[in-house]
C-alpha cells in the first residue's frame, strides 16, 4: 500500500485540522458550492478534473480528490519515457502547482475505504468521513498476477505498472548479479515493459502464453513479423509456453523459474505484464454499490453506479461488462459525466457512452505497431487485402467488404504512416473511390489518402488521448497558437506516444495558411531558402562567405552595400553551412563575425562572462600526467573544476583574456580543443569494454577514441554526441546518443538519432552486427546527411522525427544507397576529416589571432567581472539575484537626448586606432572603471555600454551584429540573447522597451584614430563603474524560479531568447 506522502503546503491545499472532528462540520453548506469527491487521481481523473474546471462556468462545484498513490496524476502510456529521464515532475499530467492554482484539493496516500450512500459520505484512511454531493469513482486498476504468483516471495519479482514499479525495477537491475529479465506477457504492456529491461542494459526474454505476440491486436502474420523486428534488437521471445513456477536461491531471490514445456530458463528478474483488473474494492464495504460479472462497478450508459450521485469512469468502470484496459475511452468517459454535470445539467437528454473504438497506435521497441477498426471479422462475410515485405519489416492487412466498397479494419506493422486516415474512412463508412489496392500500396495522389490537413474534423488524430483533428482545429483559433508545442499544451494531442506530431504540424500549417498566414522555411528574413536549400546552393556555387550567399540567395531587397546584414539567427547558420562544406579556421577574419558568442571565443560563456575550458579527452581514456597538467592549470588560474557527464573535465571560470595562455599549457601537454564550445562533435563516451570488463564482447575504448578523433572539429546543425559500449549491459548510454554502439559477438549495432536533455529520446537501430570498418562508413554516410538536410539548431533526433520514412528511408539512404550519393557523402566526410586542426593550436601559436582574446584594446589592465565566492573549495560566481535594481542613468539633453558634453574641450576622447576595432565586431575600450563597446558596423560607428543591464554582464561587445525590418542595426546579447538598438540603447524585446536601455555615446573618426564623446571620468564612474554595477554578493538572496515564471528574452517575445533560436 503506498504510503501518506506529506507535500508543501503551498502546493496543495489542505483540509481543516478540525474537519474530521464533528459531523456537523463536514455537512456542506446549501448555499455554498456543491462538492465534488474524485476517488484516484490517475490520468482519467485529471481528464475528468479539467473538464469540470472547464464546464463549470459558473463555478458551482468544489473539487476535493483522495488518492492511493503518493503522486499527482503521471502518464501511465508513456510510462516508459520514465527510464529516459527519471524525472517525476517531466511524466506529470499538470503541474502539481496546478491543483493549487485551481482550487483543487489533493489528499494523497489517503484511499477511500467505504461509501456511506445514505448519508452521501465517504470515509478514507486518515480523513476519516467527508460528505460528497458527486462521487466520481475513478480508482483504476491493478497488475495483474497468476495464481500462486506474489510480488514478496522472491526478489526480483515485480509488475509493471506505477512509478513505485519502475522505481524497485530500476535499483534491482543494478544489482551485480542481475543480467537477465523476463517478461510475462506478450501485449501491449508487456512490451513496453521488455523496452525498459533492455533499456537497462539487460538481456531480455519475452514469455507469451497465447500463440502470439498482441494477441488483441494482430493476427499470426503480423506477430511473426513484429516478433522478428524484436529478435534484431537483441531479444527472445518464446511464444505459447509461460512460467509455471518460480525458483530462488539461497538468499530468497529468483534464480529461475520451469516452464509450461518443463523447461528451465535462469533469470534474475520477473516482470509480469498479463493484463489488468479493476480496481473494484469498494464494491466489498459498500454492498449497494453492484460489482459487475467480470469485475468493475457496474456503470450504464451516464456513467451511473447503482448509488445515486455516484458514477464510475476510467478502467474501474464496467460498461456492459466491458472493462477497457485503453486510456482514450476513459477520457470519453470523463467527458459524459462532466457534461452532464455542468453544459447539460439542466437538460433532459444526456450524454451517453456508447462504448470505445479500441483503435490503437504505438511505437513499441521501436517498431510502429497499429490496428484499427474491427481487426477479426467473420471472414465469410469480408475480404482481406495483405501485404507483406520481410526484407523492410512491413505488414500490412486491411479489410474489407467482400465487395471492396467498403474498408472495416486493419492492422499494421513496421509502416503505420496511414494509421489516422484509415481510421476515418472506417468511421465513416464511406464507399471507397478508388481500389483497394491503392489503400495497400499507398499510392499518393488520389482522393482517398489525403494529408492530415483534408481530413474530416471528426478523425482522431491522436489515438492516446483521443483528440480529434476538430478539436486541434479549435485549439489553435481560440488559443491563438503560434507554434505546435503550444497546440500541444493547450489540445493534449501529441503528448503521449507522439506518434501523431507529424500530423498535428500538417493541421497546424493548414490552418496557418487557411488564416493568410504564409508558412515559410527560409532561414530568416535575410533568405528566402532553408538552410537545407542553401547548403546545396553553397556546395554547388562554391560559395565561401557569407556575402556570397546574401549576394546568390538572399531574400529580396537583401543586398551587399553599405548598411549591416545578417543577424543573430543566419549569421551562425551560414558559419555552420561553411563549415559543413570547407572546415576552415572558424576564427578566419571574414567567418569570425558570423561566429556566435562561444564560436567566437573558442570557449563556453558563462553567468558573468567568465570562460569555461574543456579539453579533449577521447573516450574518457587520460594519463595520470596529462591530469596533472589539468590540476595544475586550475590552481594556477584559481579555476573551479568538474567532472562531467562525457567524461572529460570542465574547468570553469577563466577570464577570456586569459583563454590563450591557459591553452598555450594545455596544447603542450598534448591536449587538443574539446570543441564544448562548439555546435559539433562533443564527446564519444565509452565503458571500458573488453580491455577491463569482465562482461566485455569488443574493444569499446579503442573504437570510441577512434571515433571521437575522426569526427572531431566537424561543424553540423547542431551539437554531436556518441557512445560506445562493450556490451548489452549498456555503460555507456549509446542509445542515449547522436549516434551510438553497442558491442555484440558478431560486432556493433549501430544506433543513431537518440539523445538526452530536455527532450530525450532513445536512438533507433540503424544496422546490427557490423565490423568497425563497415560501422565507420554508416556512420560517414549518416553524419554527411545529417549535416546537409537538417535545419538550423536541429538535433539528429528531432531531424529524425520530421523525416518522411522515418529510420527506414534513412536506412535506405545510409545502408542501402537509395538515392546513389553514398560516394558523394563519404567524399565530403573525407575533406572534412581531411582538413581538421585544432583551433586551439592554430590560435596559440599565431600572435594575431591571441590578441582577439584582449580584454580592451586601449589598455592591458584587467577588471572585475563578477564577484567571486567560496564554496566547496572552490570558487564560483556570485548568485544572481531574481530583481536588480534600475541601473544609475547619465545626464541627458532633454531636447537631443544625447548624453551632456561637460565642455568641447574634453568631450572626444581617443581610443585607438581603426585597425584595432574589426568590422562587423565589437570591441571594448577602458575608460576609467568603466567600459565600454565600440561597435565598427560596415558604413557607421556605434558604442554603447558593455554592460547588458538585464545580469549586469560585461559582455555586449562579444554578441552577434545583425539589422531589424527598418534596418537599424542592433546587438544581440551573448548571455540571453537580448537586442538592443546601437543608436538609440533601446531593448527590443516586447515588453521591455522601459525595463532595459543602454547608455550610447557618438563615435567619431579622424586620421584613423576612433574617438568617442563621453562626460567626465568621474561621472561615467559613477553611474557606469564597473566596481559599482558588477554582481556582487548581498546584493539580495537568490531565488529558485520555476520555468513556467521564469522571464525570457530576445525579440520574439518576453523571454529568454528569440524563440526562433530554440536554444
Amino acid at each position: 500500500m503506498p504510503p501518506n506522502t506529506v507535500l508543501p503546503s503551498d502546493t496543495f491545499s489542505s483540509p481543516p485540522s478540525s474537519e474530521v472532528a464533528s459531523h456537523e462540520q463536514d455537512v456542506p453548506d446549501t448555499l455554498s458550492q456543491k462538492q465534488i469527491i474524485v476517488v484516484g487521481l490517475g490520468m482519467v481523473a485529471c481528464s475528468f478534473i479539467e473538464k469540470i474546471l472547464d464546464y463549470d462556468e459558473t463555478k458551482q462545484y468544489q473539487i476535493r480528490v483522495f488518492s492511493e498513490e503518493p503522486e499527482v496524476a503521471y502518464n501511465r502510456v508513456g510510462l516508459t519515457q520514465y527510464f529516459s529521464h527519471c524525472n517525476v515532475e517531466q511524466q506529470l499530467m499538470q503541474p502539481r502547482a496546478w491543483y493549487t492554482d485551481n482550487q483543487v484539493q489533493v489528499e494523497l496516500g489517503d484511499p477511500v475505504e467505504e461509501i456511506d450512500s445514505e448519508s452521501k459520505r465517504v470515509r478514507t484512511r486518515l480523513s476519516g468521513w467527508v460528505y460528497y454531493d458527486i462521487l466520481v469513482l475513478a480508482t483504476g486498476s491493478s497488475a495483474a498476477l497468476p495464481p500462486g504468483v506474489t510480488l514478496d516471495k522472491y526478489g526480483g519479482v515485480f509488475v509493471y505498472r506505477t512509478l513505485q514499479d519502475l522505481k524497485d525495477i530500476m535499483a534491482w537491475s543494478k544489482r551485480e548479479h542481475v543480467t537477465q529479465a523476463s517478461v510475462v506477457g506478450g501485449g501491449l504492456l508487456g512490451l513496453e515493459a521488455a523496452k525498459a529491461a533492455k533499456d537497462l542494459g539487460l538481456q531480455v526474454s519475452i514469455y507469451e502464453r497465447s500463440d502470439r505476440l498482441m494477441a488483441r491486436q494482430l493476427d499470426g502474420d503480423a506477430s511473426r513479423v513484429l516478433e522478428a523486428e524484436i529478435e534484431k534488437l537483441g531479444l527472445k521471445s518464446f511464444i505459447g509456453d509461460c512460467p509455471m513456477e518460480l525458483e530462488g536461491d539461497e538468499e530468497l531471490n529468483l534464480k529461475s523459474f520451469k516452464l509450461a514445456s518443463g523447461d528451465t530458463h535462469s533469470s534474475q528478474m520477473a516482470i509480469y505484464a498479463i493484463g489488468i483488473r479493476p480496481r473494484d474494492n469498494l464494491s466489498q464495504t459498500t454492498p449497494q454499490l453492484k460489482r459487475a460479472t467480470r469485475g468493475g462497478f457496474e456503470v450504464n450508459d451516464c456513467l451511473e453506479t447503482s448509488i445515486p450521485n455516484v458514477f464510475a469512469i476510467g478502467e474501474c468502470a464496467s460498461h456492459h461488462d466491458m472493462v477497457y484496459g485503453l486510456v482514450a475511452p476513459g477520457y470519453d468517459m470523463a467527458e459524459v459525466v462532466a457534461r452532464n454535470l455542468t453544459t447539460r445539467l439542466n437538460q433532459s437528454r444526456k450524454a451517453g457512452f456508447r462504448g470505445a473504438d479500441m483503435s490503437t497506435k504505438l511505437k513499441l521497441l521501436g517498431v510502429h505497431v497499429a490496428s484499427f477498426g474491427d481487426c477479426f471479422p467473420d471472414e465469410n462475410k469480408t475480404q482481406p487485402l495483405t501485404y507483406r515485405d520481410p526484407f523492410s519489416g512491413v505488414y500490412k492487412k486491411y479489410i474489407f467488404t467482400k465487395d471492396g466498397k467498403k474498408l472495416l479494419g486493419g492492422m499494421m506493422v513496421g509502416d503505420t504512416d496511414d494509421y489516422s486516415k484509415l481510421l476515418s474512412l472506417v468511421r465513416s463508412g464511406k464507399r471507397l473511390q478508388a481500389p483497394p489496392s491503392e489503400l495497400i500500396l499507398g499510392v499518393q495522389g488520389n482522393d482517398t489518402v489525403q494529408s492530415a490537413d483534408a481530413l474530416p474534423d471528426d478523425t482522431q488524430i491522436c489515438s492516446c488521448n483521443n483528440v480529434t483533428k476538430g478539436h486541434i482545429r479549435k485549439i489553435i483559433k481560440e488559443k491563438k497558437c503560434e507554434n505546435v508545442n503550444q497546440v500541444k499544451c493547450f489540445s493534449k494531442a501529441g503528448t503521449g506516444c507522439g506518434g501523431c506530431l507529424p500530423q498535428v504540424q500538417e493541421i497546424f500549417e493548414g490552418e496557418m495558411k487557411a488564416s493568410g498566414q504564409v508558412i515559410s522555411h527560409s532561414l530568416c528574413a535575410h533568405f528566402k531558402y532553408s538552410r537545407q536549400e542553401l547548403f546545396t546552393i553553397g556546395q554547388l556555387k562554391e560559395l565561401k562567405t557569407f556575402d556570397d550567399f546574401i549576394q546568390h540567395a538572399g531574400a529580396e531587397g537583401v543586398l551587399v552595400t553599405t548598411t549591416e546584414v545578417g543577424c543573430e539567427v543566419c549569421k551562425p547558420a551560414i558559419a555552420s553551412i561553411l563549415a559543413g562544406l570547407w572546415n576552415e579556421h572558424i576564427l578566419n577574419p571574414g567567418l569570425r563575425p558570423l561566429q556566435d558568442t562561444n564560436d567566437r571565443y573558442l570557449a563556453n560563456i558563462q553567468r558573468g562572462g567568465l570562460y569555461s575550458i574543456v579539453p579533449r579527452i577521447a573516450a574518457g581514456e587520460v594519463t595520470p600526467q596529462k591530469l596533472g597538467v589539468i590540476a595544475s592549470v586550475a590552481q594556477e588560474y584559481n579555476l573551479y573544476t568538474k567532472i562531467t557527464g562525457a567524461q572529460r573535465i570542465d574547468i570553469m571560470g577563466a577570464r577570456k583574456e586569459d583563454l590563450p595562455d591557459i591553452w598555450e599549457k594545455l596544447v603542450d601537454a598534448g591536449f587538443e580543443s574539446g570543441h564544448a564550445y562548439g555546435k559539433s562533435l562533443r564527446a564519444v563516451k565509452s565503458c571500458v569494454g573488453t580491455a577491463w570488463c569482465r562482461y566485455g564482447q569488443q574493444d569499446s575504448v579503442g573504437f570510441a577514441i577512434q571515433l571521437e578523433n575522426r569526427y572531431k572539429g566537424i561543424r553540423s546543425p547542431h551539437k554531436l554526441k556518441g557512445g560506445v559500449s562493450g556490451c548489452i549491459r549498456e555503460c555507456a548510454e549509446a542509445q542515449g546518443k547522436d549516434f551510438g554502439l553497442i558491442a555484440t559477438d558478431k560486432g556493433y549495432n549501430v544506433y543513431v538519432c537518440g539523445n538526452g536533455g530536455s527532450k530525450p529520446k532513445h536512438a533507433e537501430l540503424l544496422v546490427p552486427d557490423v565490423s568497425e570498418e563497415l560501422a565507420i562508413k554508416y556512420l560517414d554516410r549518416f553524419l554527411m546527411y545529417y549535416i546537409m538536410t537538417a535545419d538550423k539548431l536541429t538535433r539528429t533526433a528531432r531531424w529524425l522525427e520530421k523525416m518522411e520514412g522515418g529510420i527506414h528511408y534513412l536506412r535506405k539512404i545510409v545502408v542501402e544507397d537509395h538515392l546513389g550519393i553514398a560516394d558523394q557523402l563519404e567524399k565530403q566526410m573525407a575533406k572534412l576529416i581531411d582538413a581538421y586542426q585544432c583551433e586551439w593550436t592554430t590560435v596559440v601559436r599565431d600572435p594575431t589571432r591571441r590578441k582577439h582574446f584582449d580584454a580592451f584594446v586601449n589598455t592591458d589592465e584587467r577588471d572585475t567581472v563578477i564577484e567571486m565566492i567560496d564554496e566547496r573549495g572552490q570558487r564560483r560566481p556570485a548568485d544572481w539575484p531574481k530583481e536588480l535594481p534600475p541601473m544609475k542613468k547619465l545626464t541627458r539633453d532633454e531636447k537631443e537626448g544625447q548624453v551632456s558634453v561637460v565642455n568641447d574641450k574634453n568631450s572626444w576622447l581617443s581610443v585607438g586606432s581603426t585597425d584595432l576595432f574589426p568590422m562587423d565586431e565589437g570591441k571594448v575600450v577602458r575608460i576609467g572603471n568603466v567600459q565600454i563597446a565600440v561597435f565598427h558596423t560596415r558604413n557607421k560607428w556605434y558604442a554603447t555600454q558593455n554592460m547588458c543591464p538585464h545580469k549586469r554582464a560585461l559582455v555586449l561587445a562579444s554578441g552577434l551584429l545583425g539589422n531589424g525590418p527598418s534596418h537599424t542595426p542592433y546587438v544581440s546579447c551573448p548571455m540571453h540573447k537580448k537586442n538592443f538598438d546601437l543608436a538609440t540603447g533601446d531593448c527590443m524585446v516586447p515588453g521591455e522597451e522601459e525595463k532595459y536601455k543602454l547608455e550610447t555615446f557618438d563615435v567619431k573618426v579622424e586620421s584613423d584614430q576612433v574617438y568617442l564623446s563621453v562626460p567626465s571620468i568621474k561621472e561615467l564612474d559613477e553611474t557606469l563603474g564597473s566596481g559599482r554595477t558588477i554582481i556582487q554578493r548581498g546584493m539580495s538572496k537568490p531565488a529558485i524560479v520555476s520555468m513556467q515564471d521564469a522571464p525570457s528574452c530576445g525579440t520574439a517575445g518576453n523571454g529568454c531568447g528569440d524563440k526562433t533560436l530554440e536554444w
